[in-house]
């Protein structure tokens, strides 16, 4: 039985929405016990090493999930899923990791580039001749936001370059986009927030045996220098205004000059399409982030939020990119 690690932060339900729109089940890690009924395991998540680690103490579940590990089951971990593997990290350096990979987490080189590293990027796999790459494919971009990286450095830690299983370059820097070895796969970058390339990587791990999810061979040591240019590319943000119309539908709309009322007789509200389908359909064309942005004041309405919010939640399990939510300001300041 597959089994999610929420640590109690993180984006776990847009990993439940991808799971679930696949066709796949799951249960929820709950407590310690729980580790005994898993078969697979994800952890998926954002934040700090430290408050991962802490919160995986705080309820009892580091012990259990070391253990889980060490029992060859099947591990697969995102973004602070995969960090945490590491013996530390430099975000916190009195803070152990779970030690399965002989490395430390740093922070990026800020003297020539932006951090954290946020966008879509190029991966390369680094052992093309190996067909079980986990649904992982160089020639796709991946969504990534993190501050922090394994560098790729197989000169100087032979050991943790066998664990590399693709690497991804930011400015000048080469540092291990996913992990794989035995039964333990990790990836930096999100893959229930890469479109169906992301999507494509979990129907792989799920649908290999579990057997095969517990044999991944060793990397070989390969040297990957950094090329001229990373593999960043260029994002299609598509925006959404969002209102109510004077029937109460929240709808899609669009102003003229902040007017957004037709100029005929009746001046209703410009009617572009409802929300939720509207963003499905920019999702399919390929959009690379979605935002709706509310512009109508709900500070007068025992409703508050309570209507963009359920959009929002329907499109999430619908948009499998970065979803924005702007506006909705409550106070003056």
């Amino acid at each position: 039985m597959l089994f999610f690690l929420d640590y109690g932060a993180g984006n776990v339900q847009s990993l439940a929405n991808s799971l679930t729109k696949l066709g796949y089940s799951f249960e929820w890690i709950r407590s310690p016990e729980d580790f005994d009924k898993a078969t697979s395991l994800i952890f998926p998540g954002v934040g700090s090493f430290h408050s991962a680690i802490a919160g995986l103490q705080a309820k009892g579940l580091y012990e259990p999930l070391r253990k889980y590990i060490a029992s060859g089951r099947p591990y697969f971990g995102i973004c602070i899923g995969m960090q945490v593997l590491f013996e530390s990290s430099t975000e916190s350096p009195t803070v152990k990791g779970l030690g399965v990979v002989p490395a430390q987490i740093d922070l990026f080189d800020n003297s020539d580039k932006t951090v954290p590293h946020m966008g879509w990027n190029s991966v390369e796999l680094l052992d093309s001749a190996d067909k079980s790459d986990e649904g992982v494919l160089e020639s796709a971009h991946y969504y990534f936001v993190h501050s922090y990286r394994a560098t790729y450095d197989p000169e100087n830690n032979p050991e943790a370059a066998q664990w590399a299983h693709c690497v991804t370059q930011y400015g000048q820097e080469v540092f291990v986009a996913s992990v794989r070895k035995g039964n333990v796969f990790g990836a930096q970058f999100h893959p229930e927030k890469s479109g169906e390339a992301g999507l494509n990587i979990l129907k792989a791990w799920m649908s290999e045996s579990e057997a095969s999810r517990s044999s991944a061979p060793p990397t070989p040591r390969i040297s990957r220098p950094p090329k001229p240019r990373d593999g960043l590319t260029k994002r299609i943000v598509a925006c959404m205004d969002v209102r109510s119309n004077d029937q109460g539908d929240l709808v899609v709309t669009k102003g003229d000059q902040y007017d957004v009322r037709e100029k005929s007789e009746g001046s209703a509200v410009r009617n572009l399409g409802k929300p939720v389908a509207l963003a499905a359909r920019y999702y399919m064309a390929g959009a690379d982030e979605l935002c709706l942005m509310n512009i109508t004041s709900f500070r007068q309405s025992p409703l508050r939020d309570q209507p963009m919010l359920a959009v929002v939640e329907e499109a999430a399990k619908e948009v499998f990119v970065p979803l924005t939510i702007g506006g909705g300001i409550k106070g003056y300041y």
